[in-house]
């Protein structure tokens, strides 16, 4: 009998250890927050640095969406978006304006002054009185074109759905592929977690390609020998962070970088070699959310700024 009351005993302390296992399990509250948990907001409002830059003025565009900015040598400004093409002048004010169908995410100009539409996973050719040149084949059902950029006979294509760029002639054909991963070459392979994929060609020639995931850039030569690259992962101001920026670039006439993220909405500039230089604009300039900040540097050295929330282009100088 003895032997029984202990066992019962024991089953019962058993019992009434799980029960506060339990209980503590699913009501007691959990810690008020992870120290080690990325908070966006913080790094967003505590990035307090004084930009270099000031916004001097704004282009109002038309278009439902606005996706694609670039600039040519005579000055004119160029804004591809949802069913349409816009042209300004270096005042902004409007120069001509025409219909495409369908939704172009980017946008560059050949050297022929034509220009060139990234569709979803194909180009368009126009000429800049809104007259249809060629339409290329298709790159694939995965396919998302993201940014082109174009050196003589070369044409660059960025593709974030299948995170590889291509190299083709101005009437579509593929020449080559530049940076799928290969560790013998010491290709790290793109990393593309959201259609964010930029390149460009550098006033010096070079064709440099952001590696998103990576927070990096990375160059190339035309056939596809990684040169060099660079790389600011960080949460501090000079540096990159999130799962993909910086998410936009362009080059000033020294070949400088131009970066803008999403995440953080901000512009800031990096020397050739990735030191951090200025910041153009900061984050309290922009609608909390605002994505697709995209780039470009006019004749003047103006830095411009796609804003696809506000549906403007801002204009940046230095103060």
């Amino acid at each position: 009998m003895k032997q029984k009351i202990i066992i019962i005993s024991a089953i019962i302390l058993l019992l009434t250890l799980v029960a506060f296992m339990v209980k503590d399990f699913f009501f007691s509250k959990p810690e008020s927050r992870n120290p080690y948990e990325f908070e966006l907001n913080n790094v967003r409002t505590g990035d307090t640095a004084m930009a270099a830059y000031t916004e001097t003025s704004q282009i109002n565009t038309s278009l439902e969406e606005i996706h694609g900015l670039t600039t040519d040598d005579l000055g004119l400004i160029y804004v591809a978006g949802k069913d349409g093409v816009e042209i300004f002048d270096a005042s902004g004010k409007t120069v001509s304006n025409f219909k495409i169908e369908g939704i172009a995410q980017s946008i560059t100009i050949s050297e022929n002054g034509n220009l060139l539409l990234g569709m979803k996973d194909y180009i368009e050719i126009w000429n800049n009185y809104g007259k249809s040149v060629s339409k290329w084949n298709s790159f694939g059902a995965d396919a998302v074109i993201t940014s082109i950029a174009v050196k003589g006979n070369d044409v660059f294509v960025a593709d974030a759905g299948q995170k590889v760029v291509y190299r083709c002639d101005l009437k579509g054909n593929l020449i080559n592929k530049i940076g799928l991963k290969d560790p013998a070459t010491g290709v790290p392979g793109f990393i593309i977690p959201s259609p964010y994929f930029d390149l460009g060609i550098s006033t010096d020639g070079n064709l440099w390609v952001v590696n998103p995931g990576r927070h990096s850039f990375e160059k190339y030569s035309f056939d596809g020998t990684l040169l060099t690259s660079w790389a600011k992962a960080s949460m501090a101001m000079e540096g990159f962070c999130g799962c993909c920026n910086p998410s936009n670039f362009a080059f000033l006439s020294d070949s400088m970088f131009v970066t803008s993220e999403k995440g953080i909405e901000r512009v800031k500039i990096y020397n050739t070699d990735g030191t951090f230089l200025a910041v153009v604009a900061t984050p309290d300039q922009f609608e909390e959310g605002t994505t697709g900040l995209d780039l470009a540097v006019d004749k003047k050295n103006r830095i411009l700024v796609l804003d696809p929330a506000k549906k403007l282009v801002r204009i940046f100088e230095p103060k």
